[in-house]
Formats: C-alpha cells, sequence, structure tokens
C-alpha cells in the first residue's frame, strides 16, 4: 500500500508557523520593520477572517499561531503575508540602508522561500507552542522575561495590553 502525504491545509486546525528572512539577516530589528509585519498580519486574518492565537516576531525570523475558519487558506495566507510585509519593508528600508541595497543586496529575497507549519489539534499542544513562541525571546537574550519583549503576543496574556493584533483562543 502506497503511503499517502497527508495534506494539513485542508484541515481546521491550528497552524504553528515559522518563516525566516533569507539568509537569516536581521532585517526585522527595527521597530517599523516589526510594525509592518504585524499590520499585514491583522490585514490577512481580516480578509479571511481568521484568528492569531499568538505570535513572536524576532530579529530574523517569525513565529505565529493561525486558525482558519476554512480549509485550504494556510498557502494562500502565508503567500499574501510573506509577499505584502516584504514590498513594504523593503520600500521602508531602502531609504534607512542605502548601503546595503547599494551592495547589491537589494535584489535578494526578503523571506525564505518555504516557511514551516506544524498542526495542533489538542489544547495542552497549543499551549506548549504558546509557551515556545513567547520564550524565544529570552532564550534569545533580548529580554529576561517573555511580557517584557514588545513584539509578541506575551503581553496580551499577561495583561490584556495591546499587541498591534486581535489574539483570540480557538475553541
Amino acid at each position: 500500500m502506497k503511503n499517502q502525504r497527508r495534506i494539513y491545509d485542508q484541515e481546521l486546525y491550528v497552524h504553528f508557523v515559522t518563516f525566516s528572512v533569507f539568509r537569516r539577516r536581521r532585517m526585522l530589528d527595527t521597530d517599523q520593520a516589526k510594525r509592518i509585519v504585524l499590520g499585514v498580519l491583522q490585514a490577512e486574518l481580516d480578509r479571511r477572517s481568521s484568528r492569531c492565537v499568538g505570535f513572536v516576531i524576532m530579529p530574523d525570523h517569525v513565529h505565529a499561531l493561525i486558525w482558519f475558519p476554512k480549509r485550504g487558506e494556510l498557502s494562500s495566507f502565508m503567500h499574501a503575508w510573506k509577499r505584502r510585509s516584504s514590498l513594504q519593508i523593503r520600500s521602508v528600508l531602502k531609504d534607512q540602508l542605502s548601503t546595503y541595497f547599494s551592495a547589491g543586496n537589494g535584489s535578494e529575497s526578503f523571506w525564505q522561500r518555504k516557511y514551516y507549519s506544524f498542526e495542533i489539534y489538542e489544547e495542552y499542544k497549543l499551549e506548549e507552542k504558546l509557551t515556545y513562541l513567547h520564550l524565544n525571546p529570552v532564550r534569545a537574550g533580548l529580554v529576561a522575561k517573555a511580557v517584557d519583549w514588545k513584539w509578541s503576543s506575551a503581553r496580551w496574556y499577561e495583561g490584556g495590553r495591546s499587541v498591534g493584533v486581535r489574539i483570540e483562543w480557538v475553541p
């Protein structure tokens, strides 16, 4: 019997997605770049009536927990999020990092081509992944406590503070 690959994009799971800046460059160091990633995330969530359970933006990669009300949304969502955010960030950074772009780096991709998705269908696993992504800045030595990292949903979970994206738990 041939082993068939299961396509999780056709399931109504929460998707734990990870994607990185091309060559793991620290192109998300600026607050402006991080705001763009969050703004595009919220716009894409709204377009699809989707939910973000949690996220973290690191200097060179992003983690997010996303749920879609319809099957088959993950690929188009990720394509739109990465494409729109890269175009906007490049536009902003071109002015701020003219030396970087004049060295020929501007023709390189902004994001790594692929993204990784881990499908979550149990609440304990969802909580585990949420904790993992919130502790990412602590493990990287950027902050002492997860709640101190401005660019994650940890502040929303700790005290209901605004984090730039609407955070919603999935039943």
